[in-house]
């Protein structure tokens, strides 16, 4: 199991790297104190299901904060679990201006007596040496949020389309188009197996009437074009830091030629290396 603390100054990013970290399938806490966190990773090391995890624990944990190089060797000790720790930075003049464009409160403001500059230089102290031991810093100085969210997923993905996951659904018109869809295909066009008797009952799930959708020429030259332009589209959604697409395919009711296409395409996306899940939206409905 990789662990990952994410620590560093506040106003630093943690906040956005956290949710980039969620988007590429790490299980997220933030502003978890350092002592909880050896117990809460052994409950995490009993579960099967959870393979990536990242904790943000920072100076909001006040004193329990500075104790979290005593954590981390308990933890390093526990087997099977691989930890890391990502320290984000950024500049005094830019952690400055943050904070005076955002008018939060520093952490440590009310104990530098409201001064914010001297609040910034306590914590870059205090942090010296979990700094020093970090196994990745990233300094956001310079940083938009696209590009923090892009360093984030260099780190933990080995194929940049990872941190993308995309939705394959199938839908039927007369129950309406799904407002969460970013990409809406129409394939009422062709040939509907609702009229085929011994087809009627079934759905896009059962091959029977994949087969069927699949055997007119108009359809196999429509899936062609559609995976043609899909897959143009795909890196540039990425390239672009989408975390989630939604192509949604709609029929009349919603339960053959859509679920047939939804299928087909999240196979198709599946054997490209993409993230995907099915959904058939109507598939129940009578």
């Amino acid at each position: 199991m990789i662990f990952l603390i994410v620590t560093g100054l506040s106003g630093s990013g943690k906040s956005s790297c956290i949710k980039v970290l969620e988007d590429i399938g790490f299980f997220c806490i933030d502003n978890m104190p350092p002592q909880l966190i050896p117990n809460f990773t052994e409950i995490c090391g009993k579960s099967n299901e959870i393979e990536r995890v990242a904790i943000v624990t920072d100076i909001r944990g006040g004193d329990l904060f500075l104790k979290l190089s005593e954590n981390l060797s308990e933890i390093r000790s526990i087997d099977d679990v691989d930890v890391k720790v990502l320290f984000l930075e950024a500049s005094k003049e830019v952690l400055m201006k943050r904070y005076n464009e955002t008018r939060r409160k520093h952490p440590l403001e009310e104990t530098a007596g409201g001064d914010l500059s001297k609040a910034i230089d306590a914590e870059m102290t205090l942090l010296t040496d979990i700094k020093a031991n970090a196994d990745y810093i990233i300094d956001s100085s310079l940083l938009t949020a696209r590009q923090l969210q892009e360093q984030v997923s260099g780190l933990f993905l080995d194929n940049p389309s990872d941190k993308m996951i995309i939705s394959c659904m199938s839908f039927g018109f007369m129950y309406g188009v799904p407002g969460e869809a970013d990409l809406v295909f129409d394939v009422r066009c062709l040939p509907n197996p609702f009229y085929v008797p011994e087809l009627k009952m079934k759905t896009g799930l059962d091959k029977e009437v994949r087969d069927f959708v699949m055997k007119f020429p108009q359809s196999k030259e429509l899936e062609k074009k559609l995976f043609d332009l899909i897959e143009f589209l795909l890196p540039l959604y990425v390239s672009e830091g989408k975390s989630r697409l939604v192509i949604a395919f709609g029929c009349t009711g919603g339960k053959h030629r859509s679920i047939t296409f939804a299928k087909r395409t999240a196979d198709f996306l599946k054997e490209k290396g993409f993230r995907v899940r099915e959904i058939h939206r109507d598939i129940d409905k009578k």
